[in-house]
């Protein structure tokens, strides 16, 4: 049974200190930061780091992103940084930004899926870098969660699934995000996003230059390929619900499809996640409201414990309304992709 901290007030220094002190031990502790809580490990230690996969059931070719707090960390990390990345670290770090760069021989190859590059971060959630801090240690961190369910972004949604998997869990409160970090990878001088997060392609573009936006990020990539990046090849973000994405750039087209979907599928259990705008809109017994669809970060916010929610209703479907793909909205339609396991409808 894991220890439960509470920090959403406020950081107990005798208590990050057990924090840390279980991951110098080569334990595993549930923490938060500003996009998801992570499950971290002793990023230099392989057996702390085969300890993630094991609580996850995470494939081993999956890599895992080691979370660091201070630049210097990355001088016995990394090699061949260019001055591409060094400008994405001073404009983006601390933050949701994943850069993958070349691994040094102290990386354990575990933590990289046998890649001979890392990614890493910086994140700015206080409590996530007071316990890196402490430990003096990269702490390699996927999202705390059964490998394929939808990421968790406070407690309540993860502490049944962990609690008798880790040592510690800090409770920091809802995540301000609430999805994983855009994760990039500078490639003949162009930032390519692997995964798109709350750091648009607009943001990068500004600071560098250029951007492009890999081509996996919409579609499912091939069964044998070796992804740079986590969250690009397996099941990901679902819940064990039947799911359906609505896509259209025209509002009325979502909204009739939707309507025409759930008449004709009137004697099943349907569930709508509904933009603020269109909930009145729909004649289903259970409607929920994903966010206002002028406001990308409240929908990215709400995303993932409205997924872990309506498995609580045991439907026959759930069917997501799309979103425009735009700023954070790209992020948000890469894991609704996902979390429907590529069941879309275009209208």
């Amino acid at each position: 049974m894991a220890k439960i901290l509470d920090f959403k007030n406020e950081i107990k220094e005798d208590e990050m200190k057990q924090a840390a002190a279980s991951i110098v031990n080569g334990k595993l502790v549930v923490f938060p930061t500003e996009t998801v809580y992570g499950i971290g490990a002793n990023g230099l230690d392989e057996n702390a780091v085969n300890k993630i996969f094991e609580a996850k059931g995470r494939a081993s070719d999956n890599p895992l992103i080691l979370h660091i707090s201070d630049k210097k960390m990355l001088d016995s990390l990394v090699q061949n940084v260019g001055e591409i990345e060094y400008k994405l670290m001073d404009k983006f770090w601390p933050g949701p930004l994943t850069i993958i760069m070349d691994k040094n021989v102290v990386v354990p190859y575990n933590v990289t899926a046998g890649l001979d590059t890392v990614a890493i971060r910086m994140p700015e959630n206080e409590i996530a870098l007071k316990l890196i801090e402490e430990t003096n240690l990269p702490i390699a961190a996927p999202s705390a969660n059964i490998s394929g369910k939808p990421s968790g972004t406070n407690i309540n949604d993860i502490i049944d699934e962990l609690n008798e998997k880790v040592d510690i869990i800090i409770d920091g409160g809802d995540t301000k995000i609430g999805l994983e970090s855009t994760v990039v990878r500078v490639i003949d001088n162009v930032p390519v996003i692997l995964r798109p997060g709350k750091i648009t392609p607009e943001d990068i573009k500004q600071l560098v230059g250029c951007v492009k936006i890999d081509k996996n990020v919409y579609i499912k990539p091939e069964k044998d390929i070796k992804v740079l990046s986590p969250g690009m090849k397996y099941k990901h973000y679902a819940p064990n619900s039947k799911c359906l994405l609505i896509c259209s750039d025209d509002n009325e087209n979502i909204v009739n499809s939707i309507n025409k979907l759930l008449e004709k599928n009137s004697d099943k259990n349907i569930i709508v996640l509904s933009t603020t705008e269109n909930v009145e809109k729909y004649k289903a017994e259970t409607i929920f409201d994903l966010g206002s669809n002028k406001n990308y970060e409240e929908i990215s916010r709400r995303i993932f414990s409205l997924l872990r929610k309506v498995d609580k209703y045991n439907p026959d479907l759930v069917i997501i309304e799309g979103v425009k793909k735009e700023g954070i909205g790209i992020a948000i339609m890469n894991r609704l992709i996902r979390a429907c396991a590529y069941n879309i409808l275009e209208c």
